[in-house]
Protein backbone atom coordinates (compact mmCIF):
# COMPACT_ATOMS: atom_id res chain seq x y z
CA UNK A 1 0.00 0.00 0.00
CA UNK A 2 2.60 2.30 1.43
CA UNK A 3 4.56 0.99 -2.08
CA UNK A 4 1.43 2.20 -4.42
CA UNK A 5 1.33 5.53 -2.47
CA UNK A 6 4.82 6.33 -2.91
CA UNK A 7 4.30 5.92 -6.51
CA UNK A 8 1.11 8.07 -7.06
CA UNK A 9 3.15 10.79 -5.42
CA UNK A 10 6.24 10.36 -7.58
CA UNK A 11 4.23 10.67 -10.70
CA UNK A 12 2.58 13.41 -9.53
CA UNK A 13 5.54 15.06 -8.94
CA UNK A 14 6.79 14.71 -12.07
CA UNK A 15 3.70 15.81 -13.73
CA UNK A 16 3.81 19.04 -11.47
CA UNK A 17 7.74 19.77 -12.42
CA UNK A 18 7.38 19.51 -16.36
CA UNK A 19 4.13 21.72 -16.23
CA UNK A 20 5.92 24.33 -13.96
CA UNK A 21 9.42 23.76 -16.59
CA UNK A 22 6.18 24.76 -19.82
CA UNK A 23 5.15 27.74 -17.51
CA UNK A 24 8.54 29.57 -17.15
CA UNK A 25 9.73 28.85 -21.09
CA UNK A 26 6.22 30.66 -21.94
CA UNK A 27 6.32 33.38 -19.52
CA UNK A 28 10.02 34.18 -20.41
CA UNK A 29 8.69 34.18 -24.27
CA UNK A 30 5.99 36.28 -23.24
CA UNK A 31 8.17 38.46 -21.56
CA UNK A 32 10.32 38.88 -24.95
CA UNK A 33 7.72 39.58 -26.81
CA UNK A 34 6.24 42.69 -24.18
CA UNK A 35 9.67 43.51 -24.66
CA UNK A 36 9.68 43.75 -28.45
CA UNK A 37 6.22 45.52 -28.15
CA UNK A 38 7.39 47.99 -25.76
CA UNK A 39 10.56 49.00 -28.13
CA UNK A 40 8.59 48.83 -30.94
CA UNK A 41 6.00 51.58 -29.38
CA UNK A 42 9.35 53.50 -28.52
CA UNK A 43 10.17 53.23 -32.07
CA UNK A 44 7.10 54.20 -33.27
CA UNK A 45 7.07 57.50 -30.70
CA UNK A 46 10.28 58.49 -31.43
CA UNK A 47 9.31 58.57 -35.65
CA UNK A 48 6.67 60.72 -34.50
CA UNK A 49 8.72 63.28 -32.09
CA UNK A 50 11.02 63.30 -35.50
CA UNK A 51 8.89 64.69 -37.58
CA UNK A 52 7.46 67.08 -34.78
CA UNK A 53 11.27 67.96 -34.66
CA UNK A 54 11.13 68.83 -38.35
CA UNK A 55 8.25 70.96 -38.07
CA UNK A 56 9.85 72.57 -34.79
CA UNK A 57 13.19 73.46 -36.38
CA UNK A 58 11.36 75.37 -39.31
CA UNK A 59 10.65 77.77 -36.64
CA UNK A 60 14.06 79.18 -36.72
CA UNK A 61 13.40 82.76 -34.92
CA UNK A 62 12.50 81.42 -31.52
CA UNK A 63 14.04 78.02 -31.68
CA UNK A 64 17.68 80.12 -32.17
CA UNK A 65 16.95 82.62 -29.68
CA UNK A 66 16.25 80.12 -26.95
CA UNK A 67 19.21 78.16 -27.99
CA UNK A 68 21.45 81.02 -27.87
CA UNK A 69 19.91 81.38 -24.26
CA UNK A 70 20.71 78.18 -23.49
CA UNK A 71 24.10 78.59 -25.03
CA UNK A 72 24.80 81.13 -22.94
CA UNK A 73 23.82 79.59 -19.39
CA UNK A 74 26.03 76.35 -20.52
CA UNK A 75 29.35 79.09 -20.81
CA UNK A 76 27.54 80.87 -17.27
CA UNK A 77 28.03 77.47 -15.64
CA UNK A 78 31.56 76.54 -17.65
CA UNK A 79 32.74 79.95 -15.81
CA UNK A 80 31.71 79.68 -13.45
CA UNK A 81 33.43 75.58 -12.67
CA UNK A 82 36.59 77.33 -14.17
CA UNK A 83 36.65 80.60 -11.85
CA UNK A 84 36.35 78.06 -8.83
CA UNK A 85 39.21 75.74 -10.00
CA UNK A 86 41.45 79.15 -10.58
CA UNK A 87 40.57 80.01 -7.03
CA UNK A 88 41.77 76.88 -5.99
CA UNK A 89 44.82 76.52 -8.15
CA UNK A 90 46.07 80.42 -6.83
CA UNK A 91 45.84 79.23 -3.28
CA UNK A 92 46.88 75.49 -3.25
CA UNK A 93 48.36 74.75 -6.64
CA UNK A 94 52.19 74.31 -6.47
CA UNK A 95 53.23 72.22 -9.36
CA UNK A 96 54.09 72.91 -12.49
CA UNK A 97 51.33 70.56 -14.08
CA UNK A 98 49.03 72.66 -11.68
CA UNK A 99 50.53 76.15 -12.88
CA UNK A 100 50.12 75.14 -16.44
CA UNK A 101 46.02 74.44 -15.98
CA UNK A 102 46.12 77.40 -14.13
CA UNK A 103 47.71 79.51 -17.30
CA UNK A 104 45.37 77.79 -19.15
CA UNK A 105 42.42 78.24 -17.33
CA UNK A 106 42.64 81.38 -17.37
CA UNK A 107 43.08 81.96 -20.81
CA UNK A 108 39.84 80.18 -21.25
CA UNK A 109 38.08 82.03 -18.82
CA UNK A 110 39.01 85.19 -21.13
CA UNK A 111 37.65 83.99 -24.07
CA UNK A 112 34.31 82.63 -22.27
CA UNK A 113 34.21 85.98 -20.92
CA UNK A 114 33.79 87.42 -24.33
CA UNK A 115 31.43 85.08 -25.08
CA UNK A 116 29.39 85.82 -22.42
CA UNK A 117 29.26 90.05 -23.13
CA UNK A 118 27.89 88.75 -27.02
CA UNK A 119 25.77 86.97 -25.65
CA UNK A 120 24.80 89.39 -22.42
CA UNK A 121 21.06 90.01 -23.68
CA UNK A 122 20.54 86.83 -24.85
CA UNK A 123 21.49 85.63 -21.59
CA UNK A 124 19.39 87.92 -18.91
CA UNK A 125 16.40 86.26 -19.99
CA UNK A 126 14.83 83.87 -22.87
CA UNK A 127 13.38 85.51 -25.72
CA UNK A 128 13.93 88.93 -24.16
CA UNK A 129 14.57 90.84 -27.34
CA UNK A 130 11.65 88.82 -29.03
CA UNK A 131 9.35 89.46 -26.38
CA UNK A 132 10.12 93.54 -25.61
CA UNK A 133 7.29 94.83 -28.42
CA UNK A 134 9.32 98.11 -30.49
CA UNK A 135 9.45 101.48 -28.61
CA UNK A 136 6.87 103.98 -29.56
CA UNK A 137 7.65 107.12 -30.79
CA UNK A 138 6.73 110.79 -29.26
CA UNK A 139 4.64 112.36 -31.41
CA UNK A 140 5.51 115.94 -31.55
CA UNK A 141 1.86 118.01 -31.96
CA UNK A 142 0.91 118.73 -35.04
CA UNK A 143 0.79 122.02 -35.98
CA UNK A 144 1.02 122.88 -39.83
CA UNK A 145 -0.50 120.85 -42.90
CA UNK A 146 3.02 119.22 -43.74
CA UNK A 147 3.54 117.30 -40.81
CA UNK A 148 0.03 116.28 -41.48
CA UNK A 149 2.68 113.44 -43.69
CA UNK A 150 4.43 112.62 -41.20
CA UNK A 151 1.80 111.86 -38.72
CA UNK A 152 0.25 109.26 -41.06
CA UNK A 153 3.37 107.51 -41.52
CA UNK A 154 3.75 107.27 -38.06
CA UNK A 155 0.50 105.58 -38.01
CA UNK A 156 1.44 103.45 -40.83
CA UNK A 157 4.82 102.59 -39.39
CA UNK A 158 3.29 101.67 -35.47
CA UNK A 159 0.68 99.63 -37.30
CA UNK A 160 3.27 97.49 -38.86
CA UNK A 161 5.55 97.20 -35.53
CA UNK A 162 2.21 95.82 -34.17
CA UNK A 163 1.67 93.73 -36.53
CA UNK A 164 5.10 91.93 -36.90
CA UNK A 165 4.73 91.76 -33.33
CA UNK A 166 1.62 89.63 -33.19
CA UNK A 167 2.72 88.10 -36.42
CA UNK A 168 5.56 86.64 -33.46
CA UNK A 169 3.33 85.57 -31.14
CA UNK A 170 1.04 83.48 -33.64
CA UNK A 171 4.03 81.81 -34.59
CA UNK A 172 5.09 81.27 -31.06
CA UNK A 173 1.79 79.66 -30.56
CA UNK A 174 2.09 77.59 -33.38
CA UNK A 175 5.79 76.37 -32.27
CA UNK A 176 3.88 75.65 -28.47
CA UNK A 177 1.51 73.28 -29.97
CA UNK A 178 4.28 71.17 -31.84
CA UNK A 179 6.23 71.30 -28.05
CA UNK A 180 2.98 69.94 -26.02
CA UNK A 181 2.50 67.15 -29.01
CA UNK A 182 6.30 66.46 -28.60
CA UNK A 183 6.35 66.71 -24.07
CA UNK A 184 2.87 64.03 -24.98
CA UNK A 185 4.89 61.83 -26.92
CA UNK A 186 7.83 61.92 -24.04
CA UNK A 187 5.31 61.36 -21.88
CA UNK A 188 3.78 58.01 -23.09
CA UNK A 189 7.88 57.46 -24.07
CA UNK A 190 8.15 57.93 -19.98
CA UNK A 191 6.10 55.46 -19.37
CA UNK A 192 7.10 52.79 -21.26
CA UNK A 193 10.76 53.71 -20.81
CA UNK A 194 11.81 50.80 -17.61
CA UNK A 195 15.50 52.26 -18.63
CA UNK A 196 14.88 55.71 -17.61
CA UNK A 197 17.18 56.80 -21.76
CA UNK A 198 14.80 59.32 -22.10
CA UNK A 199 14.06 60.56 -19.32
CA UNK A 200 16.69 63.71 -18.52
CA UNK A 201 15.20 64.51 -22.42
CA UNK A 202 11.98 64.76 -21.37
CA UNK A 203 12.63 66.55 -18.39
CA UNK A 204 14.44 69.19 -20.58
CA UNK A 205 11.66 69.41 -23.18
CA UNK A 206 9.04 69.80 -20.58
CA UNK A 207 11.30 72.98 -18.91
CA UNK A 208 11.41 74.24 -22.55
CA UNK A 209 7.53 74.19 -23.26
CA UNK A 210 7.46 76.08 -19.82
CA UNK A 211 9.44 78.45 -20.60
CA UNK A 212 7.99 79.47 -24.03
CA UNK A 213 4.51 78.89 -22.58
CA UNK A 214 5.78 81.49 -20.25
CA UNK A 215 6.73 83.95 -22.98
CA UNK A 216 3.65 83.30 -24.62
CA UNK A 217 1.29 84.14 -21.55
CA UNK A 218 3.96 87.50 -21.59
CA UNK A 219 3.27 88.38 -24.84
CA UNK A 220 -0.05 88.08 -24.37
CA UNK A 221 -0.47 90.82 -21.82
CA UNK A 222 2.26 92.63 -23.77
CA UNK A 223 -0.02 92.74 -26.80
CA UNK A 224 -3.08 94.04 -24.97
CA UNK A 225 -1.36 97.00 -23.64
CA UNK A 226 0.85 98.14 -26.48
CA UNK A 227 -2.06 97.98 -28.31
CA UNK A 228 -4.12 100.21 -25.90
CA UNK A 229 -0.93 102.58 -26.22
CA UNK A 230 -1.07 102.46 -30.17
CA UNK A 231 -5.04 103.26 -29.90
CA UNK A 232 -4.33 106.34 -28.04
CA UNK A 233 -1.46 107.35 -29.94
CA UNK A 234 -3.43 106.87 -33.06
CA UNK A 235 -6.43 108.70 -31.38
CA UNK A 236 -4.69 111.83 -30.62
CA UNK A 237 -2.78 111.91 -34.38
CA UNK A 238 -6.04 111.86 -35.69
CA UNK A 239 -7.08 114.69 -33.87
CA UNK A 240 -4.20 116.73 -34.43
CA UNK A 241 -5.00 115.86 -38.44
CA UNK A 242 -8.73 116.47 -38.10
CA UNK A 243 -7.52 119.98 -36.30
CA UNK A 244 -4.91 120.82 -39.20
CA UNK A 245 -7.29 119.75 -42.44
CA UNK A 246 -10.02 121.80 -40.84
CA UNK A 247 -7.99 124.84 -40.24
CA UNK A 248 -6.25 124.27 -43.48
CA UNK A 249 -9.73 123.94 -45.82
CA UNK A 250 -10.15 127.66 -43.59
CA UNK A 251 -7.09 129.14 -44.56
CA UNK A 252 -7.43 127.63 -48.11
CA UNK A 253 -11.56 129.71 -48.33
CA UNK A 254 -10.09 132.79 -46.93
CA UNK A 255 -6.77 132.67 -49.79
CA UNK A 256 -9.34 132.03 -52.47
CA UNK A 257 -11.62 134.54 -51.11
CA UNK A 258 -8.15 137.10 -51.40
CA UNK A 259 -7.18 135.79 -55.11
CA UNK A 260 -11.29 136.57 -55.93
CA UNK A 261 -10.68 139.99 -54.48
CA UNK A 262 -7.73 140.53 -56.57
CA UNK A 263 -8.72 139.47 -59.46
CA UNK A 264 -12.00 141.86 -59.85
CA UNK A 265 -9.53 144.37 -58.79
CA UNK A 266 -7.38 143.54 -61.30
CA UNK A 267 -10.38 143.82 -64.40
CA UNK A 268 -11.73 146.92 -62.94
CA UNK A 269 -7.97 148.12 -63.12
CA UNK A 270 -7.78 146.76 -66.42
CA UNK A 271 -10.97 148.62 -67.71
CA UNK A 272 -10.70 152.12 -65.70
CA UNK A 273 -6.80 152.52 -66.60
CA UNK A 274 -5.44 152.95 -69.89
CA UNK A 275 -2.05 153.97 -69.73
CA UNK A 276 0.16 151.24 -69.79
CA UNK A 277 2.82 152.12 -67.10
CA UNK A 278 0.05 153.06 -64.61
CA UNK A 279 -1.81 149.72 -65.52
CA UNK A 280 1.66 147.81 -65.04
CA UNK A 281 2.75 149.66 -61.72
CA UNK A 282 -1.41 149.16 -60.29
CA UNK A 283 -0.77 145.68 -61.34
CA UNK A 284 2.25 145.11 -59.88
CA UNK A 285 1.00 146.57 -56.74
CA UNK A 286 -1.95 144.91 -56.48
CA UNK A 287 -0.06 141.24 -57.08
CA UNK A 288 2.56 142.58 -54.13
CA UNK A 289 -0.56 143.29 -51.89
CA UNK A 290 -2.10 139.60 -52.64
CA UNK A 291 1.27 138.00 -51.95
CA UNK A 292 1.92 139.83 -48.89
CA UNK A 293 -1.18 139.11 -47.33
CA UNK A 294 -1.19 135.57 -47.94
CA UNK A 295 2.27 134.82 -46.42
CA UNK A 296 0.90 136.95 -43.50
CA UNK A 297 -2.03 135.11 -43.21
CA UNK A 298 0.20 131.72 -43.08
CA UNK A 299 2.67 133.15 -41.08
CA UNK A 300 0.18 134.19 -38.53
CA UNK A 301 -1.34 130.80 -38.53
CA UNK A 302 1.95 128.46 -38.24
CA UNK A 303 4.18 130.13 -36.29
CA UNK A 304 3.12 129.47 -32.73
CA UNK A 305 5.63 131.44 -31.01
CA UNK A 306 5.99 134.59 -33.27
CA UNK A 307 8.87 135.61 -30.34
CA UNK A 308 10.76 132.44 -30.41
CA UNK A 309 11.34 133.30 -34.50
CA UNK A 310 12.08 136.78 -34.40
CA UNK A 311 14.88 135.52 -31.60
CA UNK A 312 16.29 132.86 -34.02
CA UNK A 313 16.18 135.20 -36.73
CA UNK A 314 18.19 138.23 -34.54
CA UNK A 315 20.95 135.97 -33.71
CA UNK A 316 21.20 134.60 -37.46
CA UNK A 317 20.92 137.64 -38.92
CA UNK A 318 24.71 138.61 -39.16
CA UNK A 319 25.20 135.54 -41.35
CA UNK A 320 22.39 135.82 -43.37
CA UNK A 321 22.85 139.46 -44.07
CA UNK A 322 27.06 137.91 -45.07
CA UNK A 323 26.20 134.71 -47.11
CA UNK A 324 23.08 136.60 -49.00
CA UNK A 325 24.28 139.77 -49.07
CA UNK A 326 23.69 140.55 -52.82
CA UNK A 327 19.61 139.28 -52.54
CA UNK A 328 19.54 141.75 -49.57
CA UNK A 329 20.96 144.35 -51.79
CA UNK A 330 18.78 143.92 -54.72
CA UNK A 331 15.58 143.82 -52.29
CA UNK A 332 16.81 147.20 -50.97
CA UNK A 333 17.77 148.32 -54.63
CA UNK A 334 14.31 147.13 -55.31
CA UNK A 335 12.22 149.27 -52.58
CA UNK A 336 14.84 152.39 -53.91
CA UNK A 337 13.41 151.91 -57.40
CA UNK A 338 9.96 151.39 -56.78
CA UNK A 339 9.55 154.02 -54.21
CA UNK A 340 12.16 156.17 -55.23
CA UNK A 341 10.42 155.98 -58.85
CA UNK A 342 14.45 156.79 -60.83
CA UNK A 343 13.28 153.71 -63.00
CA UNK A 344 9.89 152.59 -64.45
CA UNK A 345 8.90 149.71 -66.69
CA UNK A 346 8.88 150.92 -70.18
CA UNK A 347 11.55 153.90 -69.35
CA UNK A 348 14.21 153.66 -72.01
CA UNK A 349 17.75 153.22 -69.69
CA UNK A 350 21.55 152.15 -70.66
CA UNK A 351 23.14 150.21 -67.82
CA UNK A 352 27.43 149.92 -67.97
CA UNK A 353 27.71 146.27 -66.98
CA UNK A 354 31.47 144.30 -66.80
CA UNK A 355 32.92 147.45 -69.32
CA UNK A 356 29.68 146.97 -72.07
CA UNK A 357 27.26 149.24 -72.26
CA UNK A 358 23.45 148.08 -72.87
CA UNK A 359 20.89 150.47 -74.17
CA UNK A 360 16.63 149.08 -74.16
CA UNK A 361 13.58 149.31 -72.54
CA UNK A 362 12.40 148.10 -69.17
CA UNK A 363 10.02 145.51 -69.31
CA UNK A 364 9.69 144.58 -65.64
CA UNK A 365 10.85 144.86 -62.27
CA UNK A 366 10.70 142.12 -60.20
CA UNK A 367 11.88 141.94 -56.25
CA UNK A 368 15.64 140.76 -57.62
CA UNK A 369 15.83 142.15 -61.03
CA UNK A 370 15.17 144.57 -63.63
CA UNK A 371 14.32 142.96 -67.30
CA UNK A 372 15.41 145.08 -70.09
CA UNK A 373 14.51 144.43 -74.16
CA UNK A 374 17.99 145.42 -75.79
CA UNK A 375 17.13 147.56 -78.98
CA UNK A 376 19.04 148.50 -81.92
CA UNK A 377 20.79 151.79 -80.66
CA UNK A 378 23.83 154.04 -81.99
CA UNK A 379 25.23 152.00 -79.19
CA UNK A 380 25.08 148.55 -80.36
CA UNK A 381 26.21 149.53 -83.67
CA UNK A 382 29.30 151.09 -82.81
CA UNK A 383 30.29 149.05 -79.52
CA UNK A 384 28.35 146.10 -79.19
CA UNK A 385 27.35 145.26 -82.87
CA UNK A 386 23.93 143.37 -81.98
CA UNK A 387 21.33 144.06 -80.42
CA UNK A 388 17.84 141.98 -79.28
CA UNK A 389 18.86 140.38 -76.57
CA UNK A 390 17.18 139.62 -73.21
CA UNK A 391 19.08 141.30 -70.31
CA UNK A 392 18.66 140.76 -66.50
CA UNK A 393 20.62 143.67 -64.54
CA UNK A 394 20.39 142.93 -60.69
CA UNK A 395 18.63 145.48 -58.46
CA UNK A 396 21.74 146.44 -56.58
CA UNK A 397 23.13 148.19 -59.49
CA UNK A 398 21.44 151.22 -58.77
CA UNK A 399 24.08 151.69 -55.94
CA UNK A 400 27.60 150.36 -58.08
CA UNK A 401 26.65 150.66 -61.36
CA UNK A 402 25.72 153.49 -63.90
CA UNK A 403 22.30 153.34 -65.00
CA UNK A 404 21.06 155.90 -67.62
CA UNK A 405 17.65 156.78 -68.04
CA UNK A 406 16.53 158.41 -71.54
CA UNK A 407 13.26 158.71 -70.74
CA UNK A 408 12.90 159.73 -66.93
CA UNK A 409 9.55 160.89 -65.44
CA UNK A 410 7.33 162.94 -68.21
CA UNK A 411 10.69 163.35 -70.80
CA UNK A 412 10.18 161.65 -73.88
CA UNK A 413 13.26 162.89 -75.89
CA UNK A 414 17.05 163.03 -75.79
CA UNK A 415 19.68 165.20 -77.30
CA UNK A 416 21.22 163.75 -80.24
CA UNK A 417 24.07 165.25 -83.05
CA UNK A 418 25.11 164.95 -86.09
CA UNK A 419 28.38 165.74 -87.16
CA UNK A 420 29.83 167.02 -90.48
CA UNK A 421 33.62 168.45 -91.69
CA UNK A 422 34.03 171.17 -94.25
CA UNK A 423 37.10 171.91 -95.98
CA UNK A 424 39.05 175.35 -94.65
CA UNK A 425 38.37 177.22 -97.32
CA UNK A 426 34.19 176.77 -97.45
CA UNK A 427 31.64 179.45 -96.17
CA UNK A 428 31.10 178.22 -92.69
CA UNK A 429 28.74 180.68 -91.66
CA UNK A 430 26.52 179.53 -94.76
CA UNK A 431 26.79 175.78 -93.92
CA UNK A 432 26.38 176.55 -89.66
CA UNK A 433 22.68 178.75 -90.92
CA UNK A 434 22.08 175.33 -93.10
CA UNK A 435 22.59 172.62 -90.73
CA UNK A 436 20.66 174.91 -88.40
CA UNK A 437 17.07 175.15 -90.59
CA UNK A 438 17.42 171.80 -91.71
CA UNK A 439 17.48 170.41 -87.72
CA UNK A 440 14.67 172.78 -86.86
CA UNK A 441 12.62 171.41 -89.80
CA UNK A 442 12.96 167.79 -88.81
CA UNK A 443 13.21 168.38 -85.10
CA UNK A 444 10.46 171.25 -84.53
CA UNK A 445 7.69 168.46 -83.21
CA UNK A 446 10.15 167.16 -80.31
CA UNK A 447 11.09 170.58 -79.29
CA UNK A 448 7.38 171.65 -78.86
CA UNK A 449 6.77 168.34 -76.58
CA UNK A 450 10.08 168.37 -74.78
CA UNK A 451 9.24 172.21 -73.72
CA UNK A 452 6.12 171.35 -72.26
CA UNK A 453 7.38 168.22 -70.55
CA UNK A 454 10.28 170.21 -68.90
CA UNK A 455 7.73 173.11 -67.74
CA UNK A 456 6.46 169.95 -66.01
CA UNK A 457 9.83 169.25 -64.31
CA UNK A 458 10.28 172.57 -63.12
CA UNK A 459 7.44 171.38 -60.35
CA UNK A 460 10.03 168.36 -59.21
CA UNK A 461 13.65 169.74 -60.13
CA UNK A 462 15.64 172.90 -60.49
CA UNK A 463 15.91 173.77 -64.17
CA UNK A 464 18.96 176.36 -65.54
CA UNK A 465 19.02 175.93 -68.81
CA UNK A 466 15.64 174.96 -71.00
CA UNK A 467 16.59 175.54 -74.12
CA UNK A 468 15.38 173.94 -76.43
CA UNK A 469 16.39 174.60 -79.79
CA UNK A 470 18.71 173.11 -82.08
CA UNK A 471 22.07 174.08 -81.32
CA UNK A 472 24.93 174.33 -84.31
CA UNK A 473 28.62 174.36 -83.46
CA UNK A 474 31.86 174.86 -84.76
CA UNK A 475 35.22 173.43 -84.03
CA UNK A 476 38.22 173.12 -86.12
CA UNK A 477 39.82 169.92 -86.82
CA UNK A 478 43.37 168.49 -88.38
CA UNK A 479 41.34 168.52 -91.85
CA UNK A 480 38.52 170.81 -91.76
CA UNK A 481 35.60 172.99 -89.57
CA UNK A 482 33.65 170.44 -88.17
CA UNK A 483 29.68 171.50 -88.68
CA UNK A 484 27.88 169.75 -85.26
CA UNK A 485 24.39 169.84 -84.90
CA UNK A 486 22.13 169.08 -82.04
CA UNK A 487 18.89 168.51 -82.04
CA UNK A 488 15.79 167.01 -79.66
CA UNK A 489 14.65 163.33 -81.12
CA UNK A 490 12.28 160.51 -79.62
CA UNK A 491 14.45 158.31 -77.41
CA UNK A 492 12.96 155.77 -78.57
CA UNK A 493 13.78 156.04 -82.38
CA UNK A 494 17.01 158.58 -82.33
CA UNK A 495 18.35 156.86 -85.48
CA UNK A 496 15.18 157.52 -88.01
CA UNK A 497 15.58 161.04 -87.34
CA UNK A 498 19.43 161.27 -87.32
CA UNK A 499 20.00 159.02 -90.75
CA UNK A 500 17.58 161.81 -92.27
CA UNK A 501 19.01 164.69 -90.78
CA UNK A 502 22.22 163.66 -91.74
CA UNK A 503 20.98 162.88 -95.39
CA UNK A 504 19.20 166.48 -95.48
CA UNK A 505 22.73 168.18 -94.37
CA UNK A 506 24.89 166.10 -96.78
CA UNK A 507 22.22 166.60 -99.83
CA UNK A 508 22.21 170.79 -98.62
CA UNK A 509 26.00 170.98 -98.77
CA UNK A 510 26.23 169.50 -102.12
CA UNK A 511 23.82 171.75 -103.54
CA UNK A 512 26.20 174.75 -102.80
CA UNK A 513 29.53 175.98 -104.58
CA UNK A 514 31.11 177.55 -102.06
CA UNK A 515 30.91 174.71 -99.23
CA UNK A 516 33.26 171.36 -100.03
CA UNK A 517 32.81 168.68 -97.46
CA UNK A 518 36.07 167.48 -96.12
CA UNK A 519 37.44 164.20 -95.51
CA UNK A 520 40.95 162.97 -94.73
CA UNK A 521 43.21 162.87 -98.04
CA UNK A 522 46.48 162.05 -99.58
CA UNK A 523 48.74 163.96 -102.43
CA UNK A 524 50.94 161.67 -104.31
CA UNK A 525 53.34 163.41 -106.42
CA UNK A 526 54.90 162.03 -109.58
CA UNK A 527 57.77 162.92 -112.10
CA UNK A 528 57.66 162.28 -115.41
CA UNK A 529 61.36 162.24 -116.62
CA UNK A 530 64.13 160.21 -114.39
CA UNK A 531 68.12 160.88 -115.12
CA UNK A 532 70.03 158.14 -114.72
CA UNK A 533 72.18 158.06 -111.97
CA UNK A 534 75.23 157.27 -113.34
CA UNK A 535 75.01 159.01 -116.56
CA UNK A 536 77.85 161.58 -115.76
CA UNK A 537 80.08 159.04 -115.37
CA UNK A 538 79.00 157.27 -118.23
CA UNK A 539 79.90 160.27 -120.24
CA UNK A 540 83.29 161.17 -118.97
CA UNK A 541 84.40 157.37 -119.38
CA UNK A 542 83.91 157.23 -123.21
Amino acid sequence: MNKILFLLLFVSSLVLAQNETITAVELEKIEQEKELERKRKIQDHLSKLEKIENDISKEKVWMKSYASYMTSLDIRAKLDNIKKRIRYLKKKGKSISELDELNALISKEKILASQIEKLKEKGSAPFSRLLTPPEIEEATEITNPLEIFTGISLIKTQNSDFNDYISRKEKLAELIILLRKENEIYKEIRNIDTENIYAQSANSKEKELKRFETALDTMIVTSEVYQKRLEIREVNINKDIEKQTYRLINIGIIILVLFTIFFLMKLVVKKYITDNERFYMANKIITFTNVTLVILILFFNYIENVSYLVTILGFASAGIAIAMKDWFMSILGWLVIVIGGSVHVGDRIRVDMDGMKYVGDVMDISLLRMTILEDITLTSIMQNRRAGRIIFVPNNYVFTRMIANYTHSSLKTVWDGVKVTISFDSNHKKAMHIAKEVTKKYSKGYTDITRKQLNKLRNNYSLKNTNVEPRIFSFIEDNGISIDSWYLTNAYATLTLRSVISLEIIDAFNAEDDITIAYPTQKLHLETTRKPPFEAQEQEIV
